[in-house]
């Protein structure tokens, strides 16, 4: 069970408008991550894969990677819902361009980060902050590959799209692990899961 469906009283997997509400909600809520920088070195941060896994966490894996696609649907429709948008370009012009496989990475990242919540991953520190690291990781593989075939594999990449990144993925998963089990603990408290 997730907390989307311990809040909305959901166990099963059926569709209704509620959840189509839920998913448009979740992809605003990415759009607006994309908007957010905080400063950190040695290059400023969004909040966008700290969103992708928390949607992934709260709705679980089906509503979590379609939140995901709705919101990469939108940009590629040319709305301006990414980072550095529309000043660096918009629509599928910006999505092939170096940050394009990290945005394909999220759709994955919030399908594994919603099965590990269906598991109870979720609902403890530790696991909640192993189940961040993980589907985080996983927005990597094809953003480096990406990245690679964008600039260049003789170019540094992972000095490009790795490393810098690291600290503030730890700092998000840090975050996850605080957030998703005491939700889980305010839910318990009032007798909703």
């Amino acid at each position: 069970m997730t907390l989307y469906q311990a809040v909305a009283d959901r166990p099963t997997s059926r569709l209704t408008s509620r959840d189509v509400i839920a998913v448009v909600a979740a992809s605003l809520l990415l759009t607006l991550s994309a908007k957010v920088q905080v400063p950190f070195y040695p290059v400023p941060m969004t909040m966008q894969t700290l969103v992708v896994i928390g949607l992934g966490l709260a709705l679980g894996p089906v509503r979590g990677a379609a939140a995901v696609a709705l919101y990469l649907l939108q940009g590629a429709l040319g709305l301006p819902v990414f980072a550095g948008t529309p000043e660096k370009g918009i629509g599928l012009a910006y999505m092939m361009g170096p940050t394009g496989g990290y945005l394909l990475g999220y759709l994955p990242a919030a399908w594994l980060a919603g099965w590990l919540a269906e598991r109870g991953w979720d609902r403890n520190v530790f696991t909640a902050m192993l189940a961040a690291l993980l589907a985080g990781a996983v927005i990597y593989v094809p953003g480096l590959l990406w990245l690679g075939s964008v600039i260049g594999f003789d170019k540094p990449v992972l000095a490009f799209g790795l490393y810098p990144f690291i600290p503030g993925d730890i700092a998000k998963a840090v975050l996850a692990a605080i957030a998703f089990p005491a939700a889980w603990k305010w839910l318990s408290a009032r007798g909703m899961n």
